[in-house]
């Protein structure tokens, strides 16, 4: 006989006096669950985990918890106030013989349990929050983004040991890879509505693209019936003094229906304004050491990184990926070796702890007080690629509403701050992209759009990010830090680093720490490999350009059809100006993505 849930919701509504965030969710959750909780940024996922969790109390409906059974969450923002170190955080509501558990976990998650609250981090405060859940093995734990300030070698042993768990948990995370890798069924917070979905995350983009498929028909069919019904009534008047009344309520019905219909959020309106070239080298360092006092950053580091590339810098949390960035931006100088900065360098940068937002300001003096983005004598308009523009409309192409725009900082949550730090680089020029950890907190659809315009960015990109899935979608190349000042480059992104760096190890190349031909032997190693592997990046533009050539062959088939129209020039010069330039454009466009298949396909065949 099959074993009662753990927990059942049913008929839950909670709104916070305006469109509900649920109303009359019904869900359980069975021993052993792997559950995903997604949407959008603010969409609800960490409300309904509190409700889960009995922290918030809904407006209306019943949660049964079986007897016997503990639930336990992950605040993302714990208190500690009470505790004198991370460590008497995590053990508080353990038995003294279970202790243990904490120091082999905070092991595993890298977190120093002597730690005071005090001056800890948010990441490490996050983390002890991971640790005491964890420890104390509850029958469900609600894990509210476990992964955000943890590296790659803490995500996988995270990933590691939940795959092993017995116990049930609902998770969320913007971490494509963690999510695929664990989730066996999706729960989708959309406009006031839970979704279910008996598969994990590999399923939850094609489901969510089916779902708003089907929403945009039935919208479709809803206004034809409308158009029907309102074209009945006026005829009706004419054609008859007493009309069927059961028609008009039924109209009336129809148009209530409609205009209780929540719209869908839009995607964030997200987009580079390129800056004139740079020179076709970007940086080049020869030889570069650095060191603080005894512990080695980078020894004996070659590079040269040209205009378009996409340099990705992993390696786990402290090693020093932040200080190889600030050498390769010029903005620190190294012990030994040499730097050289290409000409024409415009940069943009976005940096992991977001310091270029001051949280005693609103988000609009955030954008018209900034010195490059203010327009002089104007208080609410800011520059955005050259062109003036009102900052409460440029703030609602990031998604945040005119009630924000007066609103502090400090109350955005970490999703918000990095789309308003992204407004603000996003308004200048800029040729030489910085990006340090910018996938911090965004959701999976604000993640799609930036790696789409990273795609189509016109400079070069520097990159640090945990995020696998990223990583494997952007990056050219790796900069992959193995410890002991070793920093070497691979090609691609994380995956196409991992195969590279297994077929060094298995044919007997072995970097001996400190030794410097060894570490130029490694970097010519990786160079070639560079020159001469297909990436995943590559594979994956290669299978894209025959669309893109495709689309913009259509683009420039319509665009010489509006221009063959009689009397265009003489009539409508402005028109015909502009669709000319459009189709020089897209002419140039297509022979650079024509030329671009060529080299793929040419690299492809000798792969």
């Amino acid at each position: 006989m099959a074993k009662p849930p753990i927990l059942t919701l049913s008929d839950i509504t909670l709104s916070f006096g305006g469109n509900p965030v649920f109303d009359g969710l019904g869900m359980t959750v069975q021993e052993g669950d792997r559950v995903c909780l997604v949407g959008r940024n603010g969409s609800g996922k960490s409300t309904l985990m509190k409700v889960i969790a009995g922290i918030i109390e809904p407006d209306q409906g019943n949660i049964f918890l079986r007897p016997g059974q503990t639930v336990g969450y992950m605040d993302q923002h714990p208190d500690l106030t009470a505790f004198e170190t991370l460590g008497d955080y995590a053990r508080s509501e353990l038995d003294e013989m279970d202790a243990y558990k904490v120091d082999i976990i905070a092991e595993g998650l890298k977190l120093d349990l002597n730690s005071s609250p005090k001056t800890a981090s948010g990441g490490e405060r996050r983390r002890s929050a991971l640790v005491k859940i964890m420890a104390e093995e509850p029958e469900l734990m609600l894990l509210d983004e476990p992964t955000n300030h943890l590296d790659i070698e803490a995500i996988q042993w995270l990933e590691t040991e939940l795959r092993q768990t017995k116990q049930a948990f609902i998770l969320i995370s913007h971490d494509r890879a963690f999510l695929r890798n664990l989730t066996r069924a999706t729960l989708w917070v959309d406009r006031g509505k839970v979704r279910q979905n008996p598969k994990g995350f590999e399923a939850f983009e094609d489901w969510r693209d089916k779902t708003f498929e089907e929403e945009d028909q039935q919208r479709h069919k809803l206004n034809r019936l409308i158009k029907a019904e309102a074209r009945w009534a006026v005829e009706g008047i004419s054609a008859r003094r007493k009309r069927n009344q059961g028609r008009v309520r039924r109209l009336h019905d129809l148009k209530d229906e409609k205009s209780g219909q929540i719209k869908r959020q839009g995607a964030a309106a997200m987009a580079f304004a390129d800056g004139p070239k740079s020179g076709k080298l970007v940086v080049d360092i020869v030889d570069v050491s650095k060191a603080f006092n005894d512990k080695v950053i980078v020894e004996n580091l070659t590079l040269k990184v040209t205009r378009g590339e996409r340099i990705a810098l992993v390696g786990p949390n402290g090693i020093g990926k932040t200080t190889v960035l600030n050498i390769l931006t010029g903005a620190l100088q190294p012990d030994s070796g040499t730097t050289k900065m290409g000409v024409n360098l415009l940069p943009a940068i976005f940096d992991q702890n977001r310091s270029a937002l001051n949280p005693k300001q609103t988000l609009w003096e955030s954008l018209t007080e900034d010195k490059d983005l203010g327009v002089s004598g104007k208080n609410d308009q800011i520059m955005v690629r050259g062109m003036p523009r009102h900052v409460v409309g440029y703030l609602k192409e990031f998604l945040f509403d005119e009630n924000q725009a007066r609103g502090p900082v400090s109350v955005l949550s970490g999703g918000e701050k990095a789309r308003l730090l992204l407004s603000r680089i996003m308004a200048r020029e800029s040729n030489f992209l910085v990006m340090d950890e910018p996938t911090n907190d965004l959701d999976v659809e604000t993640l799609d759009l930036l790696q789409e315009i990273l795609d189509s960015y016109d400079g070069t990109v520097l990159l640090v990010s945990h995020d696998r899935d990223f990583l494997d979608r952007v990056a050219t190349t790796t900069l992959a830090f193995e410890g002991n000042g070793i920093v070497t480059p691979y090609a691609g992104g994380w995956t196409d680093y991992q195969i590279q760096k297994k077929m060094n190890d298995n044919s007997g190349f072995a970097i001996k720490p400190n030794k410097k031909k060894s570490q130029k032997k490694e970097n010519i190693i990786a160079s070639k490999l560079v020159s001469d592997v297909m990436t995943f990046a590559q594979t994956d533009r290669l299978s894209k350009l025959p669309n893109i050539i495709e689309r913009t062959e259509a683009e420039i088939l319509k665009l010489e059809e509006f221009l063959s129209q009689p009397n265009l020039f003489t009539e409508y010069p402005e028109r015909f100006q502009k669709a000319t330039d459009a189709l020089i454009e897209r002419h140039e466009i297509l022979a650079k993505l024509e030329n671009e298949w060529i080299e793929l396909e040419a690299l492809s065949d000798t792969s």
